[in-house]
């Protein structure tokens, strides 16, 4: 195979910063959350069709290691996504969050990895066949999406603003920080 062209190697990067950037933001913000809830706020619900966040923190660490660290990666998988939404027996939010900043610490050294060939390989995974990139663009849309629901679920436990976006206003915003 010829070497990719600069374009494609440029994309490539690109894409896998940016992934990798999104990741670790919405880490970052689930840790926040778990942080500011106590454990019995963590495993709550209003509704049994309710999902609490502890519930949703093991699903996407179920999630992450089954598209990443499997699927892209190549490590065996051997996950239980109904055991995700069915536990009831709380864990304490430092094993919650510990457990997360694991799996997307492994995701993020099979992402350093990746060339602009590999993006487009194909892959099996949960049944579907699909390319690198779409497996890495699917694990950083549902992480988004979870950390979204945790986000919005600390706000209406605590009542507080958890401050993400305090920079928009004040102005203070790093120098070099992504969006």
């Amino acid at each position: 195979m010829s070497d990719p062209s600069p374009i494609a190697s440029a994309l490539t990067d690109d894409f896998l910063q940016v992934s990798r950037h999104q990741l670790q933001t919405h880490l970052g913000r689930i840790e926040v959350c778990l942080g500011r809830l106590s454990d019995a706020q963590i495993w709550s619900r209003r509704h049994e069709v309710e999902n609490a966040v502890g519930n949703l923190v093991l699903h996407l660490c179920g999630n992450i290691d089954q598209w990443i660290l499997g699927g892209v990666g190549g490590a065996p998988v051997s996950r239980d996504r109904d055991a995700e939404f069915a536990r009831r027996d709380p864990l304490p939010s430092d094993e919650l969050a510990g457990r997360l900043h694991a799996v997307v610490g492994e995701a993020d050294a099979v992402l350093a990895r990746l060339t602009p060939a590999d993006l487009t390989g194909s892959r099996r995974i949960q049944g579907f066949e699909v390319s690198v990139l779409h497996a890495i663009y699917h694990v950083v849309e549902h992480l988004a999406g979870h950390a979204g629901q945790i986000i919005w679920a600390t706000k209406r436990l605590t009542g507080a603003d958890l401050g993400f976006y305090a920079f928009i206003k004040d102005g203070t915003r790093p120098e070099g920080q992504q969006p």
